[in-house]
């Protein structure tokens, strides 16, 4: 009887472990990694979850082979073979790449993958199923709909750190919106995904402004193995021991939707950035208001698994 019991209980076990794995979504991950330090832990927690499986991540915005160069050390960090890394299309720089010295020891022949090629080919592979996960200006993405909008409507869905409906960059709730960068520097492109029929969840300045306290960092800094390594010398390079998880907070979305719930809203992109909330037609699901210790939490366990 209890070798019958015992051989029910591990079962069980092999049967859920198969669930897990069988809802792991698919995730391109879209990213002007390099300059704040909070893409680097929207990576890192992305890699560390279960509920998600990467098949692919893009470097956005600015020097774009060096962005390459920076995932594809932190994939090799992490432990994470055969995800491949899209170059994306290559802009003027804006602002100080500060991880920079991180990115060029990578020693990797990075394989001319483009970017909005990737993102494409993965819709059209597994139709309903990709979600896009955009954590920089969208620009490639503006480039995936003007070439091939068919190809990116099979995406299930993309989710967007971006934008600013009542609160900017301040941690005075009372102040009202900002421009926010990712969207300021893709304005156009914005409107593009908008409208162009696929799902949009949108985490901007107002649920995402989480800084990451020192008991956290520490806990996660702590924890054996290269990628903290990788994690103390990549805040060491930015200079902020304490740096807002903007990013990080848009992909808890992924693995716990509680963590910042959303709603329907219709928003729509004026010529400087700012992101307005208007009346018709619903064309984007927002979370305002993020459960910030429910967040740290998460990031906590998920960064500090062995």
């Amino acid at each position: 009887m209890n070798r019958f019991r015992f051989l029910n209980a591990l079962l069980l076990l092999v049967l859920s472990t198969s669930v897990v794995a069988a809802q792991a979504r698919p995730v391109i991950i879209d990213t002007d990694i390099g300059d704040d330090i909070d893409d680097a832990f929207a990576l890192a927690l992305a890699l560390r979850s279960s509920e998600m499986k990467v098949i692919g991540v893009t470097s956005d915005f600015g020097d774009t082979t060096l962005r390459a160069h920076m995932i594809a050390r932190m994939l090799a960090s992490a432990g994470v073979k055969n995800v491949p890394v899209g170059i994306g299309i290559e802009t003027p720089p804006k602002t100080k790449f500060t991880q920079s010295a991180y990115a060029k020891g990578d020693a990797h022949n990075l394989a001319q993958v483009d970017a909005v090629d990737l993102i494409l080919k993965a819709a059209r592979k597994q139709p309903g199923k990709v979600t896009l996960i955009a954590i920089g200006p969208l620009i490639n993405v503006g480039a995936a709909i003007d070439r091939d909008p068919e190809g990116f409507r099979k995406l299930k869905q993309v989710v967007v750190m971006g934008g600013s409906i009542h609160r900017g960059y301040s941690d005075a709730k009372v102040l009202g919106p900002s421009a926010e960068w990712n969207t300021r520097n893709s304005v156009e492109q914005t409107r593009k995904l908008l409208a162009v029929g696929v799902p949009v969840y949108l985490f901007p300045l107002d649920s995402t402004q989480i800084r990451l306290p020192d008991a956290v960092r520490d806990a996660i800094l702590a924890t054996p193995g290269q990628f903290s390594v990788d994690l103390i010398e990549l805040l060491k390079e930015g200079g902020r021991p304490s740096p807002r998880l903007y990013d990080a907070v848009a992909v808890s979305h992924m693995i716990e939707p509680s963590v910042c719930p959303t709603k329907p809203m219709r928003i729509d992109v004026d010529d400087k950035g700012y992101t307005h909330e208007v009346e018709g037609k619903t064309n984007v699901n927002v979370c305002l208001i993020s459960q910030e210790s429910a967040f740290l939490d998460l990031l906590k366990q998920r960064l500090t698994k062995q």
